[in-house]
């Protein structure tokens, strides 16, 4: 009875209206800040290097080829560019300058060895989940992660010669040797894959095996930085792409690929996530004046209801329930069409070579959560105010 006395006066379109754009903020809010964070964290674990981050070098020109113009990097050159504003990082990845040989140890597999070129690049860009990643002389053996195009090529060696393949576990299981030498001096050393990556295309090794390769068997020609890993920040993606435009630096297509992807993406569901932001607002201040509104109508009726001994409170309490229950109802309908969304969203990803997490992130749910308290206790307020005038 208290109820249709209340809510007698009300303005349906007004109130459908705002329900509506609360329904689509809602929906376009929890699926933007979701699809940001899997799309920030799409790439990151399945190879060694870290976020927005890329390997890049210098174009090789004729000018290059005739020894014209350096195609190393010098210590100013990479200071310059680790100040970009837009650039979070800028770390040298430091190659071999000494002989040094790769091959299988293990009477399991046939025996197998090549010149190797190894590389090692800083710890923090490391994703190989491993706790081995470090060596000093008279350890067991020399943790390597190897290139995924050198582990095919090993793999079609065993083929042709009439042999079992190995499967990535297996490898990780075998005995395998680096052999260092100078001159007559010639040096074994176990080592053995810890992990594998599609984006180097050189043996990474850790900076103690390089340093000791360096120091014991190089014939003193001095170290060149031919290559450098750049690491963007989030959303700037473009203007890292138009600085290697710049300075005639490129990089392997895969992972610009990736890194434009995640800027542009990223960029876009920011848009998106804003203009639902200013949506949930707008809708949620719409209700709130729909609030005052049907309280400013019901004036006459809010009156008597507490000359006859209603207490306030009791006023409020229904209020303020009506509206986080119409609130309540529109947060469940758009998180069940966000979860329809997500589905269709995940499958045209998939389709397209996009394969991120589908897991539901918590921080998408706690947003609700969070709009749906402050929409409380906006309703609270504006009940125990306009009430309160009334008293």
């Amino acid at each position: 009875m208290l109820d249709k006395l209340l809510f007698k006066n009300q303005d349906r379109l007004q109130l459908i209206i705002a329900v509506f754009g609360s329904f689509l903020g809602v929906t376009f809010l929890v699926t933007s800040i979701h699809y940001l964070i899997k799309v920030q964290e799409f790439g990151e674990g399945a190879d060694i290097l870290g976020p927005n981050t890329i390997i890049v070098q210098k174009k090789v020109s004729n000018s290059g080829t005739l020894g014209i113009k350096a195609t190393d990097f010098s210590e100013l050159e990479i200071e310059k560019m680790r100040n970009m504003p837009f650039v979070e990082d800028v770390q040298p990845v430091v190659s071999n300058n000494f002989k040094v040989m790769f091959g299988t140890k293990d009477p399991l597999v046939p025996p197998f060895s090549t010149d190797a070129f190894v590389q090692t690049i800083d710890p923090n860009f490391l994703d190989v989940k491993t706790d081995k990643w470090n060596w000093k002389k008279g350890d067991e053996f020399v943790p390597v992660i190897m290139p995924r195009d050198l582990f095919v090529m090993l793999n079609t060696f065993m083929s042709a010669s009439g042999m079992t393949q190995v499967s990535d576990d297996l490898v990780m299981q075998i005995n395998c040797e680096f052999k260092l030498s100078y001159g007559r001096k010639v040096e074994h050393l176990n080592c053995r894959v810890v992990g594998f990556t599609n984006q180097v295309s050189a043996i990474l090794v850790p900076q103690s095996f390089m340093e000791y390769g360096m120091e014991n068997f190089s014939d003193g020609t001095p170290q060149k930085i031919t290559q450098i890993l750049i690491s963007g920040q989030k959303n700037e993606f473009g203007l890292v792409e138009d600085m290697l435009e710049e300075r005639g630096l490129e990089s392997r297509d895969s992972q610009m690929v990736v890194g434009r992807l995640k800027s542009i993406v990223g960029t876009l569901f920011i848009v998106i996530m804003s203009i639902s932001i200013i949506a949930v607002l707008v809708s949620g201040l719409v209700l709130i004046q729909f609030m005052q509104l049907l309280m400013s109508k019901n004036a006459y009726e809010v009156r008597t209801l507490m000359r006859i001994g209603h207490h306030p409170k009791k006023i409020i309490r229904k209020f303020f329930l009506y509206f986080v229950r119409i609130f309540g109802i529109i947060t469940i309908a758009g998180f069940g069409v966000f979860v329809l969304l997500k589905i269709l969203l995940d499958s045209v990803f998939a389709s397209g070579g996009v394969n991120i997490d589908t897991s539901i992130t918590i921080t998408s749910i706690l947003a609700l959560i969070f709009a749906y308290g402050i929409f409380a206790l906006a309703s609270y307020f504006t009940a125990k105010k306009g009430i309160f005038n009334e008293y």
